[in-house]
């Protein structure tokens, strides 16, 4: 949901700002890497990190590491032993996004993965307490099958952009795969009875999935 200037001002001066590291983090992705809006930014980064917080969660999986803001912001609220493990199908950000973990003193709970979510998440061995999707919109039905199994019963998963500019309201769109994906999805997870759900009109849509 966009919101009217003036709230938006209100919202974002009542709520932390960016720190130095995210600050860099943010400036250098516009200046230096391709479609920089795909950042999780300030105000959705400090949702992100205090939703980890809250659950102090041992193992998160995140598909979609981007240039890094958002895994830096999970990886703040990680247990003392816990660890994240961020999956990115563009090698050319890797790089970008393994210098600012090495900054953010977060380096060691952080373990990246390159190449194709769904034939990565397969090989994980793990079940996570916390999942965040923000990659390729036309996978997150397949994404969301492959994630549920491994996550714990209590766990929550997250979905960035599940609103897709209010293109998921037109039910005509079946001709974009992007916009196909993303209604599929929120379509499964409302009528799985397996998890609890909730959508919140944060940026672009943000879908909590609670796994009973």
């Amino acid at each position: 949901m966009y919101l009217e200037p003036k709230i938006e001002e209100y919202i974002t001066s009542h709520t932390s700002p960016e720190d130095e590291l995210l600050s860099e983090l943010n400036r250098q992705t516009h200046l230096r890497i391709l479609n920089p809006r795909m950042i999780s930014g300030a105000y959705q980064g400090k949702i992100l990190e205090f939703i980890s917080r809250m659950l102090k969660p041992k193992e998160i999986l995140e598909i979609g590491t981007f240039t890094g803001y958002s895994t830096i912001c999970l990886a703040r609220g990680l247990a003392q032993e816990g660890h994240i493990r961020t999956i990115e199908i563009n090698d050319e950000v890797t790089g970008f996004a393994a210098e600012f973990f090495r900054r953010s003193g977060l380096k060691e709970k952080i373990a990246q993965y390159n190449g194709n979510a769904l034939d990565i998440i397969g090989q994980l061995d793990f079940l996570f307490d916390l999942v965040f999707i923000d990659a390729e919109k036309r996978e997150y039905p397949d994404y969301y099958r492959l994630v549920l199994p491994k996550l714990k019963r209590g766990g929550f998963l997250i979905a960035d952009n599940v609103l897709w500019n209010g293109k998921v309201l037109d039910e005509s769109e079946t001709s974009d795969p992007s916009t196909s994906g993303v209604a599929e999805f929120n379509k499964m997870a409302v009528a799985d009875p397996s998890v609890e759900t909730l959508m919140l009109p944060v940026r672009d849509g943000l879908f909590l999935a609670r796994k009973k």
